[in-house]
C-alpha cells in the first residue's frame, strides 16, 4: 500500500528544529541593520523610542517557542 503525500512530507522534530533555527537566523540577519543604532544621535526623540521599540521587540520575538 503506498504512503498518502502528507506522509511523504513528514518532519521529524529534529528537521523541525532545524528549520526553525534556520528561518530565526535568516530574520535576525535581516532584521540586524534595523537594531544597529546610528552612529549619530537620533534627532529626536521619537527615533529614539522607535528604535529602541524595534529592538524589544526583536528580542522577543526571538525568544517565542515553536
Amino acid at each position: 500500500m503506498q504512503k498518502s503525500n502528507k506522509e511523504d512530507f513528514r518532519k521529524s522534530p529534529r528537521e523541525d528544529l532545524s528549520e526553525y533555527v534556520a528561518h530565526l537566523q535568516l530574520h535576525m540577519t535581516l532584521q540586524a541593520r534595523n537594531l544597529v543604532p546610528t552612529l549619530t544621535r537620533p534627532a529626536d526623540s521619537r527615533e529614539e523610542l522607535l528604535q529602541e521599540t524595534q529592538a524589544t521587540f526583536e528580542k522577543h520575538v526571538s525568544r517565542q517557542s515553536v
